[in-house]
């Protein structure tokens, strides 16, 4: 009997413990998957028999995606995570962008330090930007991180010693030890490197307490604070946190550049950040990512299929830049409608029906 017992496959969750419970890789299967796309992504920009794997064009999408990624998590912790909005987070990872550049060219500061520091100055802004959170929420802290985005693009355009005012600031290129990286393909592995350290860090904080309690205070604030959880605490706490992680992705991303403008960080890079997390699904790190590349090749798919079809409907490739904001502005729409839970969830469902299979049902 203990032998027909024990060689029962278990249904259910038998979890006892959050160690368990939260682990990052839920089974050996998903950690080796983990493993071997890193260890793909390493290969991307080698040449194999004198070929590229992949262009410099293809890998300037893969390092958007990472840099933009890496933002999309700051604010899906603090959106998806901890229940708070923000519509700030462009000029969050504008300052990153500029602090970085700042401290390169007046200080001197390395850029392999320029950047973490960046994302700590960047934290302390965010941190005082997220003192109405203690006060408000919902709509009222809809606009008050609104108010926060014009604030900070108004500080971009005058303080010339910081920004180089409306003419904008030169990034140095990455450094370490004094070897410099430039070419995308050498500045790949830095973002990648990045993408992995950010979405580990990310992972193992929403596991900790105060990642458990970023999720209470979102699923009733009145039962978190009944249990002592501190919600100004805690509410300050992940705004610090979100434009930490933006502050990051925006100092890579003036790095990579070269070149660092106000009129790139708009409130319109704040909708685009939200929607990615929305398209992704809000409160899940994988989705962040998916949510992020499926906006980035968004428009490179919408302008190939235009070109595709601009010999038969020449109105296509006319309203190519019209397509591309519009398609992003109703896939937005359609997600909310039909697929609330993001990317994510659907990635689930399709595991679980292949699990299950041929009992999916």
């Amino acid at each position: 009997m203990a032998t027909t017992s024990s060689a029962l496959i278990p249904c259910g969750q038998f979890k006892t413990a959050y160690r368990t419970d939260t682990t990052i890789f839920p089974t050996p299967v998903t950690r080796a998957v983990a493993i071997a796309a890193v260890v793909l992504l390493c290969l991307a920009p080698l040449k194999i028999g004198g070929v590229e794997l992949l262009s410099k064009y293809q890998l300037n999408l893969l390092i958007q995606i990472g840099y933009y990624g890496i933002a999309a998590l700051g604010i899906n912790i603090l959106v998806g995570f901890t229940g708070q909005i923000s519509l700030g987070h462009a000029a969050f990872f504008g300052f990153g962008a500029f602090a970085s550049a700042w401290l390169s060219n007046s200080f001197g500061v390395p850029v392999f330090w320029a950047i973490p520091l960046a994302g700590v100055l960047t934290t302390l802004v965010g941190l005082l930007f997220g003192i109405p959170a203690a006060r408000i929420k919902g709509l009222y802290l809809a606009i008050a991180t609104f108010a926060a985005q014009f604030i900070l693009e108004d500080f971009f355009a005058r303080a010339k010693w910081f920004t180089g005012g409306s003419a904008g600031t030169l990034a140095q290129p990455f450094s370490i030890f004094g070897y410099e990286i430039s070419g995308d393909h050498g500045y790949f592995y830095v973002v990648l490197a990045y993408v992995v350290l950010m979405y580990l860090l990310g992972t193992n904080l929403l596991r900790s307490r105060d990642g458990r309690a970023f999720v209470a205070v979102r699923d009733h604030y009145l039962s978190a604070e009944v249990m002592g959880i501190g919600l100004t605490r805690y509410r300050v706490l992940s705004f610090g946190i979100s434009a930490f992680y933006a502050g990051i992705g925006g100092a890579l991303f003036g790095h990579y550049l070269g070149y660092v403008s106000s009129e790139a960080f708009t409130i319109l890079l704040s909708i685009q950040f939200l929607g990615m997390i929305i398209i992704g699904g809000l409160g899940s790190v994988m989705g962040t990512l998916l949510g992020t590349a499926f906006m980035v090749l968004l428009p490179e798919g919408i302008g190939a299929l235009s070109r595709g079809m601009g010999g038969v409907f020449p109105a296509f490739t006319e309203g190519l830049a019209f397509l591309k904001e519009g398609a992003i502005g109703l896939v937005i729409v359609l997600f909310l409608m039909f697929e609330p839970d993001g990317l994510a969830h659907r990635w689930k469902m399709v595991k679980t029906y292949w699990k299950l299979y041929p009992f999916s049902y």
